[in-house]
């Protein structure tokens, strides 16, 4: 129980730790290619660091339990299809995202972005997961600090905010799909399928959108090995592995600090000055992660008195 909730709790925080500090590397990458073209590269790079993590852990695993029964059947069936679904769902978010930004501004799409920790515990009501009083609390102290902590500006309307609207409801639905999935296959062959379909179909979009530009993409080699490897192939399977037998609610939240890390990245590497208004928007985003764990006390506290 113990190694689970540290794999719960500390995964998905990695995670947010790991996205939040490659915003560099992916705006030095947007200076030299397209973003299909660098979907595409990261995604490949992704897939083969993943493949190869793959077999290696499959060996180990037959060195491991030599003559025991083989994999239930249909999981290659539900490894495939989940792996279609959680890489078509993400191809579509990060490629809205990247449409967003080019007419509404950083700040208001990390906030929007971000939206999908309220989409998550909604659509959990119609999938019959409802989420206890504490982690609606927490979800609205979440949207308070994210809002304080991104929103710089007057908020108005743009067309790019609607492309990253949409971008958070399948950012949702990415995680609710990961919840579903996560129990039935093993969470690294998830993820690397999962980049093996987004690195196809981002593929198929920069050959349709855009023209390749093979020296650009040399010049910038360093940030796709590093979002290719960190930020895709690793950052995507910490939060796959956090979701298995966990609540997706509570994951989306602990994922949102990618915001928190992203601005105190920026001040400590890029000398960025932070705000009062962003250091509250830090607070109460760190109170609302507090705040969602305490259930979980409450019923372990629940457990060992009967």
């Amino acid at each position: 129980m113990k190694v689970n909730r540290i794999r719960q709790n500390v995964f998905p925080v990695l995670a947010a730790l790991i996205w939040g500090t490659a915003f560099v590397a992916q705006s030095v990458g947007a200076d030299h290619v397209g973003p299909f073209t660098f979907t595409a590269a990261r995604s490949a790079v992704a897939f083969v660091f993943l493949l190869v993590l793959c077999l290696l852990l499959r060996r180990r695993r037959r060195r491991d339990f030599r003559g025991e029964a083989a994999a239930r059947p249909g999981t290659r069936r539900d490894l495939l299809f989940g792996g279609l679904c959680c890489g078509t769902a993400l191809t579509v978010a990060t490629n809205l995202q990247q449409m967003g930004l080019e007419t509404t501004s950083s700040g208001k799409a990390g906030f929007i972005t971000a939206l999908y920790i309220v989409i998550v515990p909604i659509a959990g009501i119609f999938l019959h997961k409802k989420a206890p009083r504490a982690i609606w609390l927490s979800v609205a102290l979440a949207v308070a600090g994210l809002y304080l902590l991104c929103v710089q500006e007057s908020f108005s309307i743009t067309e790019g905010d609607w492309y990253v609207l949409l971008c958070s409801f399948c950012f949702a639905g990415h995680i609710l799909i990961i919840d579903h999935f996560t129990q039935k296959v093993d969470g690294v062959e998830l993820s690397c399928v999962q980049f093996f379909v987004m690195a196809a179909l981002s593929a198929v979009l920069m050959l349709v959108m855009e023209t390749p530009d093979w020296a650009g993409l040399l010049a910038c080699i360093g940030p796709v090995l590093y979002v290719g490897i960190f930020s895709s192939g690793v950052g995507y399977t910490l939060q796959i592995l956090a979701q298995k037998d966990s609540d997706p609610t509570v994951v989306s939240l602990l994922l949102s600090l990618e915001s928190v890390f992203a601005t105190v990245a920026g001040a400590l590497i890029l000398g960025d000055r932070m705000s009062g208004k962003e250091y509250l928007g830090c607070v109460l985003m760190l109170c609302a992660v507090v705040l969602a764990q305490l259930p979980d006390f409450r019923r372990k506290r629940e457990r060992t008195e009967t």
